[in-house]
């Protein structure tokens, strides 16, 4: 994972992170304009890469789903990989359940943005499936690529596929602007 990609992520969870700016010190001198076009990984980037990480795999980011609640899924696609999280509202925060990511096959990497969006979305829906059949979730993401994919079910075969998968769901979708929605971006 790119520093920068690493640095959206773990930003987005500041808040539930004591001393941020301080345990991210080392990751964030690596990536100054001023800096040097290699970086130069160290003993106390590598500290700072493993404490942030653990970090976003425990208490209070990350939590054990409530199935009472709803849950947000919000998916984001690149030209490498999607990334995908799912998480849930505590009080009028935003709390991590899980993430999800992999690398998109060479002939996927082929897609059109909108197709690697609708991927994504599909994607996720299929690997969360036992989260989220049954149960009313909302999808943030961009609204373009399901409003394509409904357009496009009629013409394209793989498209078809994909709008009929999402149809087993139950869910509402949101815009969320690319500059908020650092955590999926994060991991695409």
């Amino acid at each position: 994972m790119q520093v920068r990609a690493f640095l959206r992520l773990v930003g987005y969870y500041w808040r539930f992170i004591p001393h941020f700016a301080t345990r991210a010190g080392p990751l964030t001198d690596l990536i100054k304009a001023q800096g040097p076009e290699i970086v130069k990984w160290s003993d106390a980037a590598e500290e700072a890469f493993t404490d942030l990480r653990t970090a976003l795999c425990c208490h209070p980011v990350l939590i054990a789903p409530d199935f009472k609640k709803e849950f947000v899924l919000q998916t984001d696609a690149s030209e490498v990989g999607p990334g995908a999280v799912l998480s849930q509202m505590v009080g009028e925060e935003e709390h991590l359940i899980l993430y999800l990511s992999w690398k998109l096959f060479p002939r996927e990497q082929k897609y059109t943005i909108v197709e690697k969006e609708c991927l994504v979305i599909k994607w996720a829906m299929e690997t969360l499936r036992y989260y989220l059949l049954g149960r009313r979730f909302t999808l943030l993401t961009d609204h373009s690529p399901l409003q394509w994919m409904h357009r496009n079910k009629e013409k394209n075969a793989r498209v078809t596929r994909w709008f009929l998968s999402r149809q087993p769901f139950h869910f509402q979708v949101q815009h969320r602007a690319g500059s908020q929605h650092g955590n999926a971006d994060g991991l695409s």
